[in-house]
């Protein structure tokens, strides 16, 4: 087993492709649960625990699941799992549950998770697979909490629901609305994309090796293609 190769797997997703501040995935849970500290904490933690989940179980049914529904058959993975978690969260944390409503069910058909099984889960072993979620649930966990610090104790004055003395009469209440929520979103992507010199993630030159077109294409080099496009 090469450990360098489950270290970048596990490390990719923490920052260098973090799916909230560089992919620019599950906005709307980003967006919606970076009020309080607690929201996003707990909405980045029961994403976590269905990526892992879900990555494991696809991974090891990956030769079993059949080209044609393996959509569907995702999909059905990693709702089984989200209605673990929301059941969970129901029984013992009730205030959680209700302060993050609908987006647990969300959680379904958010794009890093379903993207994680179709890109990576499907194609890997268990062990990467499951390090790879690891990677992206913790990356997932610290853009929400990064956004919610700011939101929370800058927005409304207190930190995980506790006032803070001095921001209660100097808190700035346009952060807890929509538009304050989009702009600490794209100030920590641009801080992101300053810290990682805006290299792009997997980025690929418009060449012809490894096209699925390359044997029967008659019009010119992929490069000229994307030179053109």
């Amino acid at each position: 087993m090469n450990q360098n190769s489950n270290a970048a797997t596990l490390w990719r997703g923490i920052l260098k492709e973090n799916p909230v501040l560089v992919l620019i995935l599950g906005t709307c849970p980003t967006l919606a649960t970076t009020k309080t500290v607690d929201g996003a904490f707990g909405m980045g933690i029961a994403a976590m625990v269905v990526l892992i989940c879900s990555n494991v179980f696809i991974s090891l049914l990956r030769r079993f699941i059949p080209e044609t529904v393996r959509i569907p058959c995702y999909i059905v993975i990693i709702a089984g799992f989200v209605t673990i978690v929301k059941l969970f969260m129901q029984a013992y944390l009730p205030d959680l549950h209700k302060e993050l409503g609908v987006f647990l069910d969300l959680i379904t058909v958010n794009c890093i998770i379903l993207g994680r099984a179709e890109m990576f889960a499907s194609k890997n072993p268990v062990v990467k697979s499951a390090l790879d979620g690891v990677g992206m649930g913790i990356g997932f966990t610290l853009a929400l909490l990064a956004m919610s610090l700011v939101r929370e104790v800058l927005g409304a004055g207190t930190f995980a629901g506790n006032p803070v003395p001095f921001l209660q009469d100097y808190h700035v209440k346009f952060l807890q609305e929509a538009p304050g929520g989009l702009l600490v979103y794209g100030l920590l992507i641009a801080l992101v994309y300053v810290i990682t010199k805006g290299r792009a993630p997997g980025k690929k030159s418009f060449d012809c090796a490894g096209c699925p077109n390359a044997a029967t294409c008659h019009t010119g080099s992929c490069q000229e293609k994307g030179a053109d496009a």
